[in-house]
């Protein structure tokens, strides 16, 4: 049967309807003709009609599971595999098992992504050339700026930050994990920054003043700087700040925050252009109205990359002891929680990590039903936008392929590392990867904003509720 064409196999898809229905008419007549001799004609004729209706849906539906399962299946799996290779630059090669029915067409669409892999191969090589130049630059640019008593950090016109270096990192560390697209009030007492940008929008001139953080005790003297076409630069002298003196931190940076649109709503968003906080929690259990948390793990996309450095690693007291089981899978014991926050105060830093964010997670109506149930203690609400990378597989991949993180990262070739693996930060980061893969296939269906996607994982509802 593996020999047949692909058109020959349809062909005989279709002799079946024909010659099955052909035979449970002539079945069914039979069988009428003997009843209508033992009763009446219309007894006969209508036990014929309805012994020849079941038998057609009968044979309909085995054909049509015969056809789903060796044609229409692997039609779709093949074209997932297909985007993956061409979009999300998956290495991993067409099941041509699965497709053992469908003709040349397997090997036909293996042979198209190994040309499409060869030619972006040899593409990546020239741009791999290049991209360790610059990395090098960078790496020089850095050991440089770590060596100069100033933290720098670069912002939008609208105070939100664009760049931030490697002793700005440890400034803003100090209040509150560092975040690109953070409002600068996020970290610094309001009053000392609008003091100092109105000077700054009146004179033009670069202003000079105390910039004191969130909590009072510290307190920096600072410049802020205009920046031509918009934005200004804010250099703080951290020479006398509590930071370690071998403190590296990469440069962090994505400029096209300047373009950003704040006024567009998030429905009509781009899907590269925003901004999401992927997030994973361990918990004493899988019963959200009765287990707690123990850890969360969160790591940032912005704008289709994960920034370095950008990550949330908490452990969580749940008030309670954790069940031996549970500490055998996620490795978090009574010992390590000890003295850490409670949910209360680990909602809050994780609400203010996630600030202007969509929240992603794999299976997030079970993350976040911890969290909605202790708001009342948090003291937040968690109205962010909500992505589920479950329903975005189901979208890519159709709703009858298997959806777990890990079938996930073995389809779009993302890699655990065992250590990690059933930690938060370690399942935040294995999600985040397969975002990251899954969003320009996404695009490439012609989803491109939000609310595209929203709608489009709404059709596959029954796997998971709607968290917006």
């Amino acid at each position: 049967m593996s020999r047949l064409g692909l058109r020959l196999r349809i062909f005989l898809f279709f002799c079946l309807i024909a010659l099955g229905g052909t035979g449970l008419v002539l079945a069914a007549l039979y069988a009428g003709h003997q009843r209508a001799l033992a009763t009446t004609a219309t007894n006969g004729f209508t036990f014929a009609a309805i012994l020849a209706s079941f038998g057609l849906v009968a044979l309909s539906v085995g054909i049509w599971l015969l056809f789903d399962e060796n044609v229409a299946k692997p039609i779709e799996r093949i074209s997932a595999q297909m985007r993956a290779r061409a979009h999300a630059g998956v290495a991993t090669g067409i099941d041509t098992e699965a497709a053992r029915y469908l003709g040349d067409l397997a090997p036909a669409a293996s042979a198209v992504t190994a040309a499409l892999s060869d030619s972006a191969m040899s593409t990546a090589e020239r741009v791999a050339a290049e991209t360790e130049r610059l990395t090098a630059e960078k790496a020089r640019l850095t050991a440089l700026l770590t060596e100069i008593p100033v933290a720098m950090i670069l912002a939008n016109p609208r105070d939100q930050i664009v760049l931030y270096d490697g002793q700005a990192a440890e400034v803003l560390a100090g209040q509150a994990v560092p975040r690109l697209n953070a409002p600068l009030s996020d970290y610094f007492d309001p009053a000392c920054l609008v003091g100092a940008r109105r000077k700054l929008d009146r004179t033009g001139k670069e202003v000079a003043f105390s910039l004191r953080g969130h909590d009072a005790r510290q307190s920096y003297d600072a410049r802020m700087k205009p920046m031509e076409g918009g934005g200004y630069m804010l250099v703080i002298d951290a020479a006398h700040a509590d930071i370690a003196p071998d403190a590296a931190r990469p440069l962090v940076y994505e400029f096209d925050l300047f373009d950003r649109d704040a006024e567009a709503a998030v429905e009509d968003m781009p899907l590269s252009r925003m901004i999401y906080t992927v997030f994973d929690t361990e918990t004493t259990g899988l019963l959200p109205h009765k287990d707690e948390i123990v850890q969360i793990g969160a790591v940032r996309v912005v704008h289709g990359r994960i920034v370095e450095g950008e990550a949330l690693d908490m452990l969580v007291d749940p008030g309670r002891p954790i069940p031996p089981a549970s500490t055998r899978v996620h490795k978090v014991s009574d010992a390590m929680v000890a003295g850490k926050p409670d949910i209360a105060e680990a909602g809050r830093v994780f609400h203010r990590f996630s600030r202007d964010s969509v929240i992603v997670a794999h299976n997030a109506p079970f993350d976040m039903a911890f969290l909605h149930r202790h708001k009342g203690r948090i003291g937040v609400d968690w109205d962010n936008p909500i992505l589920d990378t479950v329903l975005l597989s189901a979208v890519v991949f159709g709703a009858s392929e298997t959806h777990t993180l890990d079938a996930l990262c073995d389809r779009l070739g993302v890699t655990i590392p065992e250590r990690l693996r059933h930690t938060a930060l370690g399942d935040a980061q294995a999600t985040a990867e397969v975002l990251v893969r899954l969003l320009p296939m996404l695009e490439a269906r012609g989803l491109t904003t939000f609310g595209a996607v929203l709608s489009e994982t709404r059709r596959h509802g029954r796997l998971l509720e709607d968290l917006n």
